[in-house]
């Protein structure tokens, strides 16, 4: 009995000593750690799908390796999708759901507050949120309360590609979380960017010589318009061009038969045959004065008729001329009510208002026909180009529909600004012999401007578009990402950034459609 005894006290020892081992040893250890501590975030994150407050959810490779050293020391774990469609995070019955709003405002981070998975007041926890991008500082965001959310005190810029930190203090107590999402990135390796013939630059300062751009419409050069009035009234008797027509100078537009020609070539004619006889009287009187044969008396009188015919021919032949008809031409037997109405200049019928049959006045406006061997380039200004154009500037002056472009020159600029377009209008004279410049087509003038020296510049080739953004590839590591520019002034080789990258920041240059191409096959892009 006492040695049944002795086994089981032995057995009861060994066990609790093979116990104590178990739970003395490091793999326990480090397995109650992790336990207290949660799960690393991993970087495959399944999309959450949309939010009403416009939050960003990505589909990510994998993310670069300081992020991997954050994540791993605060060893957080992966956030749950909040009912704001946020990313919730939460730890001892407290919790933030973050969001990012950019419903017709800037993109913004908003906050809401839980405990016990019940919303609560944005005035009771303080939150501060930290973000680290590719090739740029650690950006700090503070936050105050608004109606029932915190928002941050900066803009959330494109793209939202970064490592997020996310610290809190809520009743006494601390609370730290991380995060990780990629945009707009794609990995490739030194070795490879030459076989695909992308070359890596810097952006920095440069000489910008830009080409200012302004669009326009080709307009009739003003002072080759002319109005053609038939002189005379009349009954129009036939109308021989059309409006549209193209028509020489000296052609006939229209007839008219007037009353009123039938008077003066009438009086012309009678003019003309007085002249005759009065010459015949007065080459008489003189050849019988000079034989002694008639006074000299009769002579004298004969000289004043020849005189006055003279005048009186004179007088009814300038009577014709001013109505465009030639004298030498006025006949006896033709129609002396007709009037051929001639083209004035070699030019473009604009204009045409007579019909056959219809009476007309001597002022009425009949035709109106346009020089058109020069036209106007009508230019559009705004009001901060103004400072740049100058009266006998040359411009070059391009078809925006045709391969037609020509040089020409600045000829006015109107000295006021249009209340509601803001706008001016610059005046470009264009030769245009073969009248390939047709009125109401639309152009662009191209002025070059001086050197400015700029801070921050990239090449025009490495500017690409990805969805809403213009762009350009950021070298990071090993890394391209997509860097959102706004620009400024650009001469085709250069472009100005004004914002979006900084002097010294590589950037893709070259064969950069491809890193594009590449974003599109890992489906890396922007997703809202």
């Amino acid at each position: 009995m006492i040695k049944h005894q002795l086994i089981w006290v032995i057995a009861i020892i060994a066990i609790t000593v093979v116990l104590s081992l178990v739970i003395l040893s490091p793999g326990a250890q480090h397995t109650d750690a992790h336990e207290n501590k949660g799960s690393v975030l991993s970087n495959t994150q399944e999309n959450q799908g949309p939010s009403a407050e416009s939050n960003h959810d990505h589909k990510k490779p994998p993310s670069k390796d300081n992020s991997k050293v954050i994540l791993e020391s605060l060893a957080l774990s992966e956030p749950s999708k909040g009912s704001k469609g946020g990313k919730l995070f939460s730890k001892n019955d407290f919790g933030v759901e973050v969001t990012i709003f950019e419903k017709g405002a800037p993109p913004q981070f908003r906050l809401y507050l839980y405990e016990n998975d019940e919303q609560i007041s944005p005035s009771l926890a303080k939150v501060n949120i930290t973000l680290s991008r590719l090739g740029t500082p650690a950006q700090v965001f503070n936050f105050q309360p608004g109606k029932d959310y915190l928002f941050s005190d900066q803009i959330v810029e494109e793209p939202h590609s970064f490592d997020m930190v996310i610290e809190a203090d809520f009743k006494g107590r601390s609370y730290r979380w991380a995060y990780s999402q990629i945009e707009a990135r794609v990995k490739i390796p030194d070795e490879i960017l030459k076989s695909i013939g992308i070359e890596i630059r810097k952006a920095g300062p440069a000489k910008i010589k830009p080409m200012l751009r302004l669009p326009g419409e080709i307009g009739f050069n003003e002072y080759n318009i002319v109005q053609v009035v038939p002189r005379a009234p009349g009954q129009v008797f036939a109308v021989n061009r059309q409006r549209g027509e193209h028509v020489r100078k000296g052609d006939v537009l229209a007839v008219i038969e007037s009353p009123l020609l039938v008077d003066l070539r009438s009086q012309f004619l009678a003019a003309k045959k007085r002249l005759a006889f009065a010459r015949i009287t007065f080459e008489r009187e003189k050849e019988l004065w000079e034989e002694r044969i008639s006074a000299k008396q009769d002579y004298l009188a004969a000289q004043q008729a020849l005189n006055d015919a003279e005048i009186n021919k004179d007088l009814a032949s300038a009577k014709l001329l001013a109505l465009g008809i030639r004298p030498e031409k006025v006949t006896q037997g033709e129609n002396l009510a007709r009037y051929e109405i001639h083209a004035p200049v070699t030019g473009l019928i604009t204009a045409r208002t007579i019909a056959t049959g219809q009476t007309v006045k001597e002022d009425s406006e009949i035709f109106v026909i346009a020089d058109t061997s020069t036209v106007w380039a009508q230019i559009i200004v705004y009001e901060k180009d103004l400072d740049v154009l100058k009266i006998g500037e040359e411009t070059l002056v391009k078809a925006t529909a045709i391969d037609i472009k020509g040089k020409g020159s600045v000829t006015f600029i109107t000295p006021l600004i249009g209340v509601a377009t803001r706008t001016a209008t610059a005046r470009v004279e264009l030769d245009n012999p073969e009248g390939r410049w047709l009125p109401g087509m639309f152009v662009t003038a191209e002025l070059v401007r001086a050197n400015v020296q700029v801070p921050v510049a990239v090449s025009a080739d490495a500017i690409q578009t990805l969805g809403e953004w213009t762009v350009v590839f950021g070298r990071y590591d090993q890394y391209f990402e997509a860097r959102p520019l706004k620009l400024g002034l650009s001469d085709g080789s250069m472009v100005e950034v004004i914002t979006g990258l900084t002097a010294g920041e590589p950037y893709a240059a070259g064969n950069s459609f491809i890193i594009k191409s590449e974003l599109g096959k890992s489906e890396a892009s922007h997703e809202h």
